[in-house]
């Protein structure tokens, strides 16, 4: 079966959240026979690229509006790889690529991964939303992350009668093997208890509250990225007094594993619906870390279940978060549970695997409609 995918970035160096999803869902779609191509926008396209898992084509982005990005060229391009497909699969939200799948019309079945609402550009919406119902109404399927976002948002309640919940799931072989001796290395620079936060340091993060979390504690935290508020934290973080917190930018994929496996939990304090899911989130549960997040209603508190795999606080509150830090803190045989408990809920849940088969399913059951 041949799969189109269809989304405004991907390259083999990118690691944003719907890149690393459309990597490991081409990874476990092909081990069940899926034939995946992406087309995505580029600046400077490279020349078409084939892999085990996928063939890439980019096309030139003529325009950014709103972090949407156009091509003048993504239309002919799109309507000769549909052409080749089976199955079109679209990711969004991406106004310009409902204009392509109207223009085309390629007749094809889609289905489409809804990744997240459109939050921040909010005062836009009133003008895609016509688009947005039409593009959605005339797709075949409408898969979301989680259960919880089918649940939470008010878009996708529209559209209950096409919808399910394919949870987003990791393919453990796509990262490095952890270095035993760097983790050491680690524990020894930060302590051998830190927590860890990973992620880029945007405004919905809830950084700010973490922050005022841990003032007055020596409990470390390693935070890892960087982002438009990066500065903004450093001075809150000077502020405060907080030398128990360190700042190390953004690291390779290897230097990632090495942190994961290093760390004592995972804090994920993100506290508005800008976070659809949390990848970072789950790969602390592959990694067995017992996890803290705020419940927002979406793929967060999904992953991470509340006295499960960990602790789910109020958004906005830092002496939720606080008190959580502290009972993981002082309690390591309730944190140890909760992480083996957040790794056997991955294997179950969230593996490649798993996702790869439901959307292995649906494509079927599509091709075969």
């Amino acid at each position: 079966m041949k799969i189109l995918h269809f989304y405004k970035t991907f390259a083999a160096d990118q690691h944003g959240g719907v890149e690393h999803f459309i990597r490991h869902l081409t990874h476990a779609t092909t081990a069940l026979g899926c034939e995946n191509t992406i087309l995505s926008l580029a600046r400077e396209p490279a020349a078409p690229q084939e892999t085990k898992t996928y063939r890439l084509f980019q096309v030139k982005e003529s325009a950014n509006l709103a972090s949407t990005g156009m091509s003048t060229a993504a239309f002919s391009m799109f309507a000769r790889l549909a052409a080749e497909a089976d199955i079109v699969h679209y990711h969004f939200p991406w106004p310009f690529m409902d204009l392509v799948h109207f223009a085309t019309r390629v007749g094809k079945p889609c289905v489409v991964t809804y990744h997240s609402d459109i939050v921040r550009q909010r005062l836009m919406l009133p003008l895609y939303w016509p688009l947005m119902n039409l593009f959605l109404g005339n797709v075949d399927a409408i898969a979301g992350t989680s259960p919880n976002y089918l649940e939470s948002s008010r878009v996708l309640r529209r559209f209950k009668d096409k919808s399910l919940a394919i949870p987003i799931g990791l393919q453990e072989s796509l990262y490095p093997a952890v270095e035993e001796a760097a983790v050491g290395n680690l524990k020894k620079q930060f302590g051998e208890r830190f927590f860890l936060f990973v992620g880029v340091l945007r405004y919905y993060k809830g950084l700010h509250f973490l922050l005022e979390a841990l003032k007055g504690s020596d409990m470390p935290l390693v935070v890892v990225g960087a982002g438009p508020i990066e500065k903004a934290l450093r001075e809150d973080a000077q502020r405060l007094g907080l030398l128990n917190v360190h700042f190390i930018g953004q690291v390779t994929e290897q230097e990632k594993v090495n942190l994961f496996n290093a760390c004592y939990g995972v804090v994920f304090p993100s506290h508005l619906r800008s976070e659809a899911f949390g990848i970072s989130l789950l790969e602390g549960a592959m990694f067995g870390k017992p996890m803290i997040c705020s419940e927002i209603g979406t793929g967060t508190s999904f992953i991470n279940q509340h006295e499960v795999t960990g602790l789910v606080v109020p958004p906005a509150d830092s002496m939720a978060l606080k008190a959580a830090l502290e009972r993981l803190w002082h309690e390591p045989r309730v944190a140890a549970r909760f992480g083996a408990a957040a790794r056997q809920r991955f294997s179950q849940v969230f593996s490649a695997e798993v996702m790869g088969q439901a959307y292995g399913d649906l494509y079927s059951r599509l091709r075969g409609a």
